[in-house]
């Protein structure tokens, strides 16, 4: 067995409880290992630690806007790549057009949230609907349809070779953050039954080890007439969760994690009162998160950390360098004149650096990086 060292140290002016009660005039970075769940320590600045004037090279914050994405074929196997190390491939993919042919990925289980649309997904457990707002689970190797009521645009995220499975409650218990009855499955319903035929020609196309097959069957593989067992594909809504809070302390973002998959976790940030104590921090802390690469895709809402971030935006900040709110949000949170958020967010926190696909490099904001200039710095 082993464990980190620990030893609790306290050098010139320190708070003595994270995120809250800062020396007059500082700025607290977190320098953390392993997320938010190893040793860390805070430090006191004079000035904020994102207070950086120019950069020069690659490791830099990055942000993109996928509004801007060109999808590329008719099938989600070929959307576009946006981010991708060895656990984890983000895409996106919009469709306003009922899927005549199935997809199967081999490579991993999917996680699709839906940016927008709503519509029916059926697959092999079954017909399951579908809305703006959702999480919809796809063990690995499931064949799987969309069928949209209106235009369609998914968020997908691949748990390359591995597996999707809920996040560890803790003290809080199994009930928190969503209670897993909330949760609905695929069901071989009248519609799922509806869609069966005996002399229809059907195509898979499967994606493995990053390729694509194309298998052709005498009828609709999406026949089975019942199951059993505890795989299956399910949905989530992000108006579902219930977020942890408290009002006296900021808590981590990892307080929000919603799936666990190898290499990678996904959180959801949602509506949420924000902290009431006088001495709390407002506003998300600065961080190193040193371990781990940080991507956000807002989905809607007022972003309360960013300054000009619409809804289908994405950032990257890729482990190595301090990191947190805008000067403007850092401001308005001192202020505490609003009392809650009203984000909608959908965070991936990867374990291995991320590389961009060519998706991301086209549509980058180059000057994101001076985004936490103050407006004199500007000037």
């Amino acid at each position: 067995m082993r464990k980190w060292f620990s030893f609790p140290i306290r050098e010139g002016d320190a708070s003595c409880q994270a995120h809250c009660d800062f020396p007059e005039g500082t700025y607290e970075r977190e320098c953390g290992k392993e997320g938010f769940f190893g040793p860390a320590s805070h430090m006191y600045h004079r000035h904020p630690p994102t207070g950086w004037s120019e950069w020069e090279g690659p490791l830099r914050p990055h942000a993109f806007d996928t509004n801007r994405v060109e999808t590329q074929g008719t099938s989600p196997m070929d959307a576009p790549v946006l981010l991708s190390n060895a656990n984890v491939q983000v895409r996106l993919w919009r469709t306003d057009t009922a899927m005549s042919y199935l997809v199967r990925n081999s490579d991993g289980d999917d996680c699709l949230f839906v940016h927008q649309g709503e519509g029916s997904l059926y697959c092999d457990y079954g017909h399951l609907r579908y809305t703006k707002g959702d999480y919809l689970i796809i063990p690995r190797a499931t064949s799987w349809r969309l069928v949209p009521d209106d235009a369609t645009t998914l968020l997908m995220i691949e748990a390359t070779h591995g597996s999707y499975m809920s996040a560890e409650r803790g003290i809080v218990g199994e009930h928190a953050v969503f209670d897993p009855a909330v949760l609905e499955h695929a069901r071989i319903d009248d519609s799922f039954k509806a869609q069966q035929s005996d002399n229809e020609s059907w195509q898979v196309m499967i994606k493995s080890r990053q390729q694509l097959n194309r298998v052709t069957y005498p009828y609709n593989p999406l026949d089975a007439v019942g199951w059993k067992g505890n795989l299956t594909v399910f949905r989530l809504n992000w108006r579902d969760i219930r977020p942890l809070m408290s009002h006296r302390y900021h808590l981590p973002p990892s307080a929000h994690t919603t799936f666990v998959a190898q290499g990678f976790v996904i959180c959801t940030f949602v509506p949420r009162p924000i902290e009431s104590d006088p001495g709390a921090l407002k506003v998300p802390f600065y961080h190193n998160n040193d371990d781990y690469d940080e991507v956000l895709f807002y989905h809607q809402g007022d972003f309360f950390s960013r300054d000009n971030i619409d809804a289908g935006m994405v950032t990257l900040h890729p482990c190595g360098f301090p990191h947190g709110p805008h000067p403007k949000a850092f401001a308005a949170g001192k202020k505490h004149q609003k009392k809650e958020t009203d984000e909608v967010a959908v965070m991936i926190d990867t374990r291995m650096p991320l590389d961009m696909g060519d998706a991301a490099k086209a549509t980058e904001l180059t000057d994101y990086v001076y985004s936490w200039r103050t407006p004199s710095d500007a000037e």
